[in-house]
């Protein structure tokens, strides 16, 4: 029997937060390691997360994990990573040893488990949970958990940290060990072969689900949207490209829902578990998409856009076919979310669910939520729409959750995400959707003006560039037309640190003292150069923002934005950073309004230089 030692060896190397729990799940120990095998520590772990879970889930109806008339029902699914089915296999016994229901869908995309949870819990009064196994972007040697229930998305923050809490308390038993392997030898035999062979018949449901609900999420109650969609459809065909890239996306929706909508569909890379390269999608990880566009434009110059997912499927990135340049190229991830918002918020007022008084005020209370580091690009695309725009902590839980607060205080949230990181979540989805980011576009291009303007033409109204559009116009007509922006992207060397101090609100303060020392340098520089007067403080926790904050430790392991501010006080550029909770690095930032690169650069630059040194006298 493995030790407790060794377990909590492994635990050390995770790292749990509200947007997964992560860590190298290979038997190896190998961040690359391909193997299917997971350690003997690694089954440990999974069992006490499953323990947690059904005793966290059966205590929603207030009664015991083994108790009363009705079993919690928890639904168990994976990436693609090959270490996931052996997660499963140490998950499944623990559930229902504890009591619970368990289906096993195999290899899922997250927002595929998440609406067949929904769709069940619909249905049921029964308590309704998910256990998604995977790593995201993470290295394929790594593995993970994601938690949810039947209301379609991951934990609330508050509620994950309590699931962690019960987890950290199961390992520190003395008897942990013991305890957790006869729950995974004490599953009847016959129950558990019930749950896998049934594989089959739970991923027919699991797809039914998740394409009605797409369906839901894109047209809501409005057919006659679907109908004018396919209409622009028939009259300008759409070509979409995709690089699977051996994800869980192989095995979902795709093709049949994009195909059956009139689109032209072609894939590359699209077995199941073939990852040809880099799994997080962004940058060079695009190539290889951004090449099969080309090539398909050649043949058919109706293909337009492409799209990479990443593994778990929940997010994916675009490259397109520019006519500006008579190239594909790659958009950048804040682009992509940029467009995304400009095709939403025009939904709404195409739908009639956004609409305005004579004066160009809003006469709906509407917001878009985003993380700390999305472009302030974001906030001028709102203004034109007349839309407020609320910000929270990294963090997909926290974006979701700070926007059902807001529905809960009356606003309309349609569109909502983590712009550093591309990809949007549409409500009444929970989770970023490559399908929903490809929508989003292919609204914008196809939904066209006729007897009611198209959401182009409506976007370049509400943005005072009414002469930008006609009736001929296209992707690159769009892209032109958003407010320019310069921001470093997240995922580029520039942006990611290796930082020795743990404590990150010490690092802050630190930080702080050569801030204001550098500022005063550098200030008068800055206002000759960039129109650059003032600055201000904000610190993201969560789902709160603390504006105006005078001491930077504040933010501690969350996010500091330093906001610098024209004469007129309005933002016009700012540095970002925050280490990160899915992965070992420090991630830093800087946005700047305009096309000239050359203050992005001069903030990054610096930003990187003031970081590294409040590190080292940490």
């Amino acid at each position: 029997m493995i030790s407790k030692e060794n377990v909590h060896a492994a635990l050390e190397g995770m790292i749990l937060s509200a947007s997964g729990w992560r860590g190298v799940f290979a038997a190896s120990g190998a961040e690359e390691d391909r193997a299917d095998m997971i350690s003997a520590a690694s089954r440990i772990i999974a069992a006490a997360a499953a323990l947690v879970f059904s005793e966290y889930i059966a205590g929603i109806r207030g009664e015991g994990a083994a108790g009363g008339s009705h079993k919690s029902l928890v639904l168990v699914g994976t990436d693609t990573r090959p270490t996931g089915r052996a997660i499963a296999e140490a998950l499944i016994p623990v559930l229902l040893g504890s009591g619970c229901a368990v289906r096993y869908v195999g290899v899922t995309a997250a927002p595929e488990i998440m609406a067949w949870a929904r769709s069940l819990g619909a249905d049921t009064t029964d308590s309704v949970g998910f256990i998604f196994i995977s790593a995201s972007h993470n290295p394929i040697g790594h593995n993970g958990l994601k938690f949810g229930l039947a209301d379609g998305g991951v934990l609330a923050p508050e509620e994950t940290l309590k699931l962690i809490g019960a987890f950290r308390s199961v390992l520190a038993e003395d008897n942990c060990v013991t305890r957790l392997e006869q729950l995974l030898a004490s599953a009847d035999p016959a129950a558990l072969q019930k749950v896998i062979s049934a594989e089959e018949g739970a991923k027919r449901e699991a797809r039914q689900a998740y394409f009605d609900f797409i369906s839901e999420v894109a047209w809501g109650e409005n057919p006659a949207l679907a109908s004018a969609l396919k209409a622009g459809l028939t009259e300008r065909p759409l070509g979409i490209a995709c690089d699977f890239n051996g994800s869980a996306r192989t095995l979902s929706i795709d093709r049949d829902f994009l195909s059956g909508l009139g689109l032209r569909f072609d894939s590359i890379n699209g077995r199941p578990g073939e990852i040809a390269h880099r799994i997080v999608p962004e940058g060079e990880a695009l190539e290889p998409c951004r090449l099969f566009l080309k090539e398909l434009h050649r043949r058919d110059p109706a293909f337009m856009l492409g799209y990479v997912p990443d593994c778990d499927g929940d997010r994916g990135n675009l490259v397109v076919w520019d006519e500006s340049l008579a190239k594909a190229r790659i958009l950048e991830a804040q682009e992509v979310f940029a467009l995304a918002c400009v095709a939403e918020l025009a939904h709404l007022v195409w739908t009639g669910a956004l609409t305005y008084d004579n004066k160009g005020n809003a006469l709906t209370k509407a917001a878009v939520v985003v993380n700390d580091p999305t472009s302030m690009r974001v906030d001028r695309i709102a203004r034109a729409f007349d839309v407020s725009v609320f910000r929270s902590e990294v963090g997909e839980a926290n974006v979701v959750g700070l926007a059902r607060r807001l529905r809960g205080k009356g606003y309309t949230v349609r569109i909502l995400g983590e712009g550093s990181a591309g990809g949007n979540i549409t409500h009444p989805s929970a989770v970023r959707d490559p399908i929903n980011t490809v929508l989003a576009l292919v609204k914008l291009l196809s939904l066209r003006g006729g007897e009611r303007p198209g959401l182009f033409e409506l976007w370049c109204d509400l943005s005072d560039q009414a002469e930008l559009y006609h009736s001929d116009y296209g992707l690159a007509d769009i892209i032109a037309s958003l407010p320019p922006f310069v921001t470093t992207s997240v995922y580029e060397k520039e942006a990611l640190l290796r930082i020795n101090t743990k404590d990150h609100a010490l690092l802050k303060d630190r930080y702080q003292k050569l801030f204001l020392c550098e500022w005063e340098n550098r200030k008068d520089t800055l206002k000759a150069r960039y129109g650059i007067h003032n600055w201000e403080a904000i610190a993201y926790n969560g789902m709160e923002e603390k504006r105006g904050i005078s001491r930077f430790g504040e933010a501690g392991r969350g996010g500091l934005t330093i906001r610098f501010l024209n004469a007129g006080g309005r933002a016009v550029a700012a540095i970002w950073m925050r280490g990160s909770a899915t992965e070992p690095v420090f991630r830093i930032m800087a946005d700047a309004e305009g096309s000239d690169r050359r203050l992005e650069r001069d903030l990054i630059e610096w930003q990187r230089r003031m970081t590294l040194e409040a590190d080292e006298r940490s």
